[in-house]
This record gives structure tokens, sequence and C-alpha cells, in this order.
């Protein structure tokens, strides 16, 4: 039997998550939509064949959702979210799960209260298959203690609505997210470099931008964010250990040999690069609420600390200091299935 899904807002990736879950995820039935744009909303919901609702609120309430999914505008994901939670009903939040720190402790007490884990974030690198045996590799002790961390993310170009901090909070949050979980340990300080700006960015955007973390327990983190590198979408991660280092591994691409040269083509953009982490990441999240389970990926933990670094590596840009990461204390709520594990 499927479970009857809602989605609210049908821009891009929430057109792409409707047509997944209509017709790759097993086990779920979009039933209904909601989007400020109602003609947007009735082409994405032509989709599953889905009622379109006028606000994000009824559709929550409406008695045939049993699962919302979330992929509206940054700003208004809190308090859906929080409305989610109220109404019992699991809730998978593309990120961020909110733009203010504070709202990310309103959204822990109100999960808190109801006294079960309900919401999901959509960070799905934990899902490509690469990241996975990484962190499987790092957990059995393949390379001893990790020390440090080297991370790449290039994008070929962005557009001119692109500002200097979505370099940390919609593009570095990434690998703040997959880092933490990785490493298994909080962010405890950032520092962000300026490297010569290249001249293929619009004047106003600071591009590459090095960031520097430290966690918790000493090990460093790097990571190049260069959003105007032109040749394509590139990500790269290394984790060094006590013992040996582990690499992320390229995308599987044929080599070829002609033209006095021997090279494989660079994927292009980021649905390409992790089509697959994004089925398996619904597949799951549609496994556990459709068994009535609690979802197991990213929490609203996660989505929160992703929240308080990222304002960091902000104030850390336009300052130019290294900025504490101030986190309020893990509840135990979130431990042991917790991301950071």
């Amino acid at each position: 039997m499927s479970i009857g899904i809602g989605v609210i807002g049908t821009g891009w990736i929430g057109e792409e998550h409707v047509r997944r879950l209509t017709h790759t995820v097993a086990g779920s039935e979009v039933v209904a939509v909601s989007d400020i744009d109602r003609e947007r909303a009735a082409q994405v919901a032509a989709i599953s064949g889905a009622r379109v609702i006028d606000s994000a609120e009824k559709l929550i309430d409406d008695p045939d959702v049993e699962a919302v999914v979330i992929t509206s505008w940054g700003p208004v994901h809190a308090e859906q979210v929080l409305a989610c939670v109220a109404s019992g009903k699991p809730v998978f939040c593309e990120k961020p799960l909110t733009t203010e720190a504070a709202d990310g402790l309103r959204i822990l007490g109100a999960e808190q209260e109801i006294g079960r884990r309900l919401v999901q974030v959509g960070f799905m690198r934990r899902y490509d298959e690469g990241y996975r045996e990484l962190k499987r590799l790092i957990d059995d002790g393949a390379i001893g203690t990790p020390l440090m961390a080297h991370c790449a993310h290039r994008n070929p170009t962005v557009p001119e609505s692109y500002h200097s901090d979505m370099e940390a909070q919609d593009t570095a949050v990434h690998e703040i997210d997959t880092l933490r979980w990785l490493l298994g340990d909080e962010f405890a300080s950032v520092q962000v470099l300026r490297p010569r700006s290249t001249s293929k960015r619009f004047e106003h955007l600071t591009d590459p931008q090095i960031m520097l973390f430290e966690t918790v327990s000493g090990a460093r983190v790097d990571v190049e964010v260069f959003v105007n590198c032109q040749y394509g979408y590139d990500i790269q991660c290394e984790v060094v250990g006590e013992t040996g280092a582990a690499r992320l591994p390229d995308p599987a691409r044929v080599h070829v040999r002609g033209g006095g040269g021997n090279g494989h083509a660079v994927v292009q953009d980021f649905p390409s690069r992790f089509a697959a982490a994004f089925d398996v990441e619904l597949q799951e999240w549609v496994d556990a609420v459709g068994a009535g389970a609690e979802p197991t990926g990213p929490t609203a933990w996660d989505g929160y600390a992703a929240a308080v670094v990222t304002d960091a590596a902000v104030k850390a840009l336009h300052s130019g200091r290294t900025v504490p990461v101030e986190l309020t204390e893990r509840p135990s709520f979130y431990a042991p299935e917790g991301a950071v594990r």
C-alpha cells in the first residue's frame, strides 16, 4: 500500500521529487501539491495526478496527506516543518531546514515534545555510494583516527543572483554536513580565506573561497569552494588518518584516447552527479515512513547544526577572523541515532 505524500513547493527540485516519487520510488503516491504559483503547481500536479491545494497549511492538514515533502523557499521551511510536527506527520525537508538557528532550536523542542523523530533533512550526499564507502572505511578503522580532510566543491558557473554568503549557505553546506557525518564530530571554529578572485565571476561575488574548519576533537578540514570554475561540476573529498588516507572516487566515466589526448568527460551539474543518491534518499525515507518507523537520515539536529556552522562561516568571511561555532548541547533525544555517529 502506498503512502500518500503532499509536496510543498513546485520549483525545479519539487518537480524532480514529484517525478521521482511517482516513477522511481516504490510505496509512494503524490496526492497533493501546493505552491504560491498556482499555474506551476497545476503543471507539476499533472505528473502524478495529484490535487492542487491552495496553501501549505491546508496541504499539511489534509487527511489524504500522510507525509510531507518540503521543497519551498528556504525562509519558510521552519514554519512549515513545525506545522508538520504539530500534526504528527513525517516530513522530509530539503536543505536548509531553517535559515535561522533560533528556528532550528524551536524545531528541536517541538520534536522532543512529540516524543519521536518526524523530521528528515535533504542532505543527499549521505546516500551516494562513494561517500557511503568512505564512511564505512573510516568507521572500520581502515585509515586510523582521522586527522585532516581536504575537500573541493566546484561549479562551472552560477547565476547573477548568487552572492558571496551563498558559498557557505547553499554550496559548502553539503561539505559541512558530510564531514560532520564522516568524522563523527562537530565543528568548533571556522576561518574563511579569500584567494585571488577569478575574472569569470560577477563583480559582487567573492570567488573562490577557502574555508578552514577545526573540529571539537582537533581535526582540520579545508573546503575549497569555486563556483565559476568553468569546466564542470567537480566534487572532491579526501580524509587523511593516522595510518592511511581514503579518497572519494570520481564518477565512473569511459576514458577516450584520441586527438593527441587521453581523458574522460567531466560531469556538468549536480543532478547528474547525485541522481542515484536522490533516488536512494527518498526510497529509504518512504520505506521508514511506510513501516511506521522514525526516519533514519539526517535529523533536525543536523539541520540546526548546519545552520549554526554556515552562520559562523558567513561571519568569518566578512570579518576576516576565526569565528567559533556555538552549538547548544546536543539533546540525548538525537543520540545515538543522530547524524553525527
